[in-house]
């Protein structure tokens, strides 16, 4: 490690943080250790730049550039003004300042922590202020101690720059990439989602497969930092060419407008050719022919799109096609309640640990290859 490198702040969804940790740690991310939502590593910009592209689970990415201990407001002032922030902001990119302060801090109200942050920054570097800014600094002290990030992600990371289309209740590509990972795929495997929805799991399935960044089609708040270089972040964005998937991925919905925005999204996403989307209401839906691989569902909920009595049904139903039509095949089921995965009649072994998705808590049901 150089003088030069930091600590990074990868953010995920609470309960998914081991599973993003084994991402990171595939992607050879020096000194990795999950937090509380995220997982730290150790790096310089370009690891910062990397992060943003390759990981298909991480929310955000915040470079954390100074951390100091601030008793009192006078002190935070002066300190704040230290931070080398002509190396890593611009003069002419305007710059939004978000802070929050702990009870057990002698500073704990953060609008007065962002005002002295704010002033540091516009007397120090000349960088206008502005609530609209791309660029955002985040202050946070906590037991008296301040640190300061800024993100480099801009946009959350699950937009991945091609969904134009999204059903109701849609999966955030993110959540699907690590729900992916927690059932065991590598990309090596076909996968069926037989409520398919906008396509998240399928085409976030090929993407894998074929060998796509995540974050090759948008665009990141780091391209507006001064330690920004475009020849390197170009270099980067052309290493390893992607690959024609060995084997296809397959959606189904019975929602014929679902099926329709699922091929538009991966026309978008580059992987028409490695998906298949046809209509199919549950009770139709057949095996592909080849190879078993995984199926994964995030079908409707309780709290969310239809009746809980109704839904059970719907469960029924899935687990008695995929009881008879998918020996072999592994099943991972999202869902908020363990009453509605117990009626697909599954062997599902212990859930894995709840995560927030579109503010419900859900779990990840698992099965073994079924007999």
């Amino acid at each position: 490690m150089s003088d030069t490198d930091f600590e990074i702040f990868i953010v995920t969804a609470p309960g998914l943080e081991a599973a993003l940790c084994a991402e990171v740690e595939a992607r050879g991310f020096v000194n990795p250790r999950t937090v509380t939502g995220g997982v730290t590593v150790t790096g310089g910009w370009t690891e910062v730049w990397r992060a943003n592209l390759e990981l298909r689970g991480a929310s955000r990415v915040l470079a954390r550039i100074a951390a100091f201990r601030a008793f009192h407001l006078a002190q935070l002032d002066k300190r704040a003004r230290k931070v080398s922030w002509g190396e890593i902001l611009r003069p002419d990119v305007p710059v939004k300042i978000e802070a929050s302060a702990a009870k057990n801090s002698r500073i704990y109200h953060g609008g007065a922590v962002a005002e002295r942050i704010e002033r540091a920054i516009r007397e120090e570097l000349g960088a206008p202020i502005s609530d609209d800014a791309e660029i955002v600094v985040k202050a946070r002290i906590d037991d008296d101690l301040c640190t300061i990030s800024i993100d480099t992600s801009g946009e959350p990371l699950h937009k991945r720059g091609y969904k134009e289309a999204v059903n109701k209740a849609p999966m955030r590509e993110t959540l699907a990439a690590l729900f992916l990972r927690q059932c065991g795929f590598d990309g090596s495997e076909p996968v069926v989602d037989p409520m398919c929805g906008s396509g998240t799991f399928v085409i976030e399935a090929a993407e894998i497969a074929a060998g796509l960044n995540p974050g090759r089609a948008r665009a990141f708040a780091f391209e507006k930092l001064a330690t920004f270089d475009a020849a390197t972040w170009q270099a980067m964005r052309n290493t390893n060419p992607p690959h024609v998937p060995a084997v296809t991925f397959h959606g189904s919905d019975r929602d014929a407008g679902a099926i329709e925005m699922s091929r538009a999204n991966a026309g978008r996403a580059g992987v028409a050719e490695a998906t298949d989307f046809q209509l199919h209401a549950i009770s139709d839906l057949p095996a592909p022919e080849g190879p078993p691989g995984l199926v994964i569902v995030n079908p409707p909920y309780g709290q969310r799109i239809g009746d809980r009595k109704e839904l059970t049904a719907l469960y029924h139903a899935l687990g008695q096609t995929l009881s008879a039509r998918f020996s072999g095949w592994r099943v991972g089921v999202i869902t908020n309640e363990v009453i509605l995965a117990q009626a697909t009649g599954l062997p599902f072994g212990k859930p894995l640990p709840p995560v927030l998705h579109g503010g419900i808590r859900v779990n990840l049901y698992l099965t073994g290859p079924l007999a």
